[in-house]
C-alpha cells in the first residue's frame, strides 16, 4: 500500500529549476535509497516529502495517521535541551499514552467505568505500538550503544559527532512508519556505522535514505532512486531502478551501453540522410516529404550524451625518500589524559594508510602527530627529507569564505599539470565547476562542492604525500569514485581518516587501529581485512558479521606497531613439514603480488573511460573476480599455516 505520494512536483530557486513535474512514491516498508551528484537536489527533495519545503507546484499524499521523521545532515535541537529532553520528545505519543493510562487506571480504583475500561485497553495497545512501556531504559540502551553516556548533558556540550548520535536516537525511538535519513553516517566512526546499519536493517517502517556509503546502501535498500536535475545530460526527473546498489551499477551500466548504441544508430541515419538531401533538388524530389520531414527532425534532436564526471588531476610531485614520516615511542595526550603511548610507526612511498577508530580516541590527534603539527609528549616525529604534504581537514577551514571559487583554487590563471600549463578555468571546468560558478563565494557552495574545491585546491599544490581527514564526506558517489581512482595511481604515500568502509577497502593498503584504550596497531591490508584480523568485540559482531557474511573472528594476534609489518613470522622448531614452512614463508610475497594485481585491476575498472569497451570490461571484471578469489585462498591457507604454529 502507497504510504507517501509526490505527483507534479516543480521547485525553482530563482532562475534555477530544480525540480519539473517530477513523481515519487514510497510503498509501506519499503527501503529506498536516493542518489544524484552534488546539487542535483537528493536534499531538498527529502525537505520537500517531509513537509519543511513548499515546492512551488505539486501535490504531497501522506497516507492518513502516517508517521514520518526526517533526520537533516545537521540536525537541530531547541535552545537549552539535553539528551534527556531530547529523548522524551522522541517518545511525546507514547509519554501521553502512558500519562493517561495511569490516570484513567487511577480513576478505575474507585469506580467501574465501562467506557473508561475499553479506553484504558485502546491506550494499552497505543503504548505497546509505540515501544512498551520501560521507554528510558530502551533510551539509555541505545545511548550506550551509540557511546553517549551522560543523560542529564545539555545538548550545546556536545561535539558534532555526540549531537548526531542524540539525533539518531531521537529519530529511531520516534518508531515512524517513514524514517527519512540525510547522511546519516557523517561524524561517526566505522564500528557504529556498521552497527546502526544492522539497526535500520530491522527497521520495519519505511526507509528513504541519502548516503555516499555504498555498504550502508548496498546492504539496507531494495530500490535506488537518481535525481537527474532539468538540463543534465538525460533531461532530468527522477529514474528508478530495482535493487541494491551493486545492482544499480549494473542496470546503470547497461542503460548508458544501450544509450550509447541507440546514439550510434542516430549518428548513421543522420549521416546517411545529410548525404541525401545534400545530392541536390532532383534527387530530392523523388523521395518522399516524409523522409525530409524525418531528416530534419533527426537533426533537430538532442542526442544521448554521457553523464560528466570531474576530472581530478594532480600536478607533479618530487619523488621521495625511502622513509616517508618515521614516528619513534610517541605519546600524546592532554590534561592528563594520554590518548596513545609508545607508538612507532615508519610510512613508505606508495603506502596509503587508513586511519580508524571510534570517535574521540584520537585520530585526527595521531594525524596531526605523525604530521608535526604537534608536538608529542614523548618520542620523536621525522619527516624525510623530500616530504612535501597536503592536509585536506574536515573542517575546511584553508577555504577562504569571502573568496570566489577560482581565488581559493589557486593563485595564478595558470596551472601546471603532467609538465604542461593549463588555463584554470579550464581545470576547474573539467571538475564541474562552470565559468560563472567559479566567480561565486565559496559561501555559497554545497558541502559536497566545497569537498571537491578542497581536493582541487589540495591536487594542485604538488605534495607527495596527501593527508586526507575525513574527505568522504558530503561528496557525492561518482567524485568518490573518481577520487579513490586517483589515489590508488597515486606514486606518493597516503595518511587517510575517514569511517567510509567501501572507501578504506578500495585504496588502503594497511589500517592503523587507534584503540581507544592507548594502544595503536598496525593491520596490513585493507578495512575487511582488518576486521578479519583484529580482536573480537561482543557487542559488534552481529553488524560486522553483516559485512563479511559470517562472524567475524581474529585470524591472528596482531602486532603492536614497530615498523611496517613484513608478515608472519614462524617459530623455529614448529609442526610445520618442510613444504609447509617453504610455503608459509613464499606465503607474504604471494599475497603482496595478488593484492598488487588486483589494486591495477580496479584501478583500471575505475576508469570511466573504460566503459566505452563492453568486451574490456567483461574481460577484466573477469580477471578481477579470479584475482579476489586467488587472494582470498591465499589469505586462508596463510591462517590455516599460522594456526597450525599453535
Amino acid at each position: 500500500m502507497t504510504l507517501l505520494r509526490a505527483a507534479d512536483v516543480s521547485l525553482s530557486f530563482g532562475s534555477r529549476t530544480l525540480f519539473e513535474r517530477i513523481e515519487f512514491v514510497i510503498e509501506e516498508g519499503e527501503h529506498v535509497g536516493l542518489v544524484g551528484v552534488n546539487g542535483s537536489g537528493k536534499s531538498t527533495l527529502m525537505k520537500i516529502l517531509a513537509g519543511q519545503v513548499k515546492p512551488d507546484s505539486g501535490v504531497l499524499q501522506i497516507q492518513r495517521g502516517a508517521r514520518v521523521t526526517f533526520l537533516p545532515q545537521e540536525p537541530t535541537f531547541d535552545e537549552g535541551a539535553t539528551v534527556k529532553s531530547e529523548l522524551e520528545v522522541a517518545q511525546a505519543p507514547l509519554r501521553a499514552a502512558l500519562e493517561e493510562h495511569a490516570r484513567l487506571s487511577k480513576e478505575l480504583e474507585s469506580s467501574h467505568d465501562e467506557r473508561a475500561l475499553a479506553q484504558l485497553s485502546s491506550l494499552s495497545e497505543q503504548i505497546e505500538r509505540h515501544g512498551g512501556w520501560d521507554t528510558g531504559h530502551e533510551a539509555k540502551k541505545l545511548l550506550d550503544r551509540l557511546g553517549v553516556k551522560d543523560w542529564e548533558r545539555p545538548i550545546s556540550e556536545l561535539s558534532g559527532g555526540l549531537r548526531k548520535r542524540v539525533a539518531i536516537a531521537r529519530a529511531l525511538l520516534s518508531r515512524p512508519d517513514l524514517l527519512m535519513l540525510d547522511e546519516p553516517t557523517n561524524h561517526l566512526d566505522a564500528e557504529t556505522v556498521a552497527w546502526l546499519e544492522d539497526e535500520l536493517d530491522g527497521f520495519e517502517g519505511a526507509l528513504l535514505l541519502v548516503t555516499h556509503d555504498r555498504y550502508f546502501l548496498d546492504g539496507l535498500v531494495e530500490r535506488m532512486v537518481e535525481v537527474e536535475p532539468p538540463g543534465s545530460a538525460n533531461g532530468g526527473g527522477l529514474i528508478s531502478y530495482p535493487g541494491n546498489y551493486e545492482t544499480y551499477l549494473e542496470q546503470k551500466y547497461a542503460s548508458i551501453e544501450q544509450a550509447t548504441v541507440a546514439e550510434h544508430k542516430r549518428e548513421m541515419w543522420i549521416a546517411q540522410e545529410v548525404a541525401w538531401l545534400r545530392r541536390g533538388p532532383q534527387a530530392r524530389r523523388t523521395k518522399s516529404k516524409a523522409r525530409i520531414e524525418r531528416a530534419h527532425k533527426l537533426l533537430a534532436e538532442r542526442g544521448f550524451q554521457r553523464p560528466r564526471v570531474p576530472q581530478l588531476q594532480m600536478a607533479t610531485a618530487p619523488r621521495l625518500s625511502q622513509t616517508v614520516i618515521e614516528a619513534k615511542s610517541v605519546s600524546q595526550g592532554f590534561d592528563g589524559r594520554m590518548l596513545f603511548t609508545g607508538v612507532n610507526v615508519i610510512i613508505q612511498p606508495g603506502e596509503r594508510v587508513g586511519i580508524v577508530g571510534p570517535n574521540g580516541a584520537g585520530k585526527t590527534t595521531l594525524l596531526r602527530t605523525l604530521l608535526g603539527e604537534l608536538p608529542p609528549a614523548k618520542g620523536s616525529v621525522v619527516l624525510g627529507p623530500r616530504t612535501k604534504i597536503a592536509y585536506f581537514d574536515q573542517q575546511r577551514l584553508t577555504l577562504d569564505e569571502e573568496a570566489t571559487v577560482a581565488e581559493n583554487a589557486w593563485h595564478d590563471e595558470w596551472v601546471q599539470l603532467g609538465g604542461q600549463k593549463v588555463r584554470l578555468a579550464d581545470y576547474l571546468e573539467d571538475l564541474l565547476f562552470p565559468v560563472l560558478m567559479q566567480r561565486q563565494k565559496v559561501k555559497a557552495l554545497s558541502g559536497g562542492e566545497r569537498n571537491r574545491l578542497l581536493l582541487a585546491k589540495l591536487f594542485l599544490e604538488g605534495a607527495n604525500v596527501l593527508v586526507l581527514d575525513e574527505p568522504t564526506n558530503d561528496l557525492d558517489l561518482v567524485t568518490l569514485n573518481v577520487l579513490e581512482r586517483q589515489l590508488v595511481q597515486f606514486s606518493g604515500a597516503v595518511l587517510v581518516v575517514t569511517h567510509d568502509r567501501y572507501f578504506l577497502d578500495k585504496v588502503a593498503t594497511s589500517v592503523l587501529a587507534v584503540e581507544g584504550d592507548g594502544k595503536v596497531t598496525r593491520y596490513e591490508g585493507n578495512w575487511s581485512m582488518y576486521q578479519r584480523l583484529r580482536p573480537p568485540r561482543p557487542w559488534m559482531e552481529t553488524a560486522n558479521s553483516r559485512l563479511e557474511g559470517k562472524t567475524a573472528k581474529p585470524a591472528a594476534a596482531p602486532k603492536p606497531v614497530s615498523a611496517p609489518l613484513t608478515g608472519p613470522e614462524p617459530k623455529k622448531g614448529g609442526r610445520l613439514s618442510y613444504k609447509d614452512q617453504r610455503e608459509l614463508d613464499g606465503m607474504e610475497a604471494a599475497i603482496e603480488l595478488a593484492e598488487t594485481k588486483k589494486a591495477a585491476l580496479e584501478g583500471k575498472l575505475a576508469d570511466p573511460a573504460v566503459f566505452t569497451r563492453a568486451g574490456e570490461v567483461a574481460a577484466l571484471s573477469s580477471e578481477l573476480e579470479a584475482v579476489t578469489r586467488d587472494v582470498e585462498r591465499l589469505y586462508a591457507r596463510w591462517q590455516e599455516l599460522q594456526s597450525l604454529l599453535g
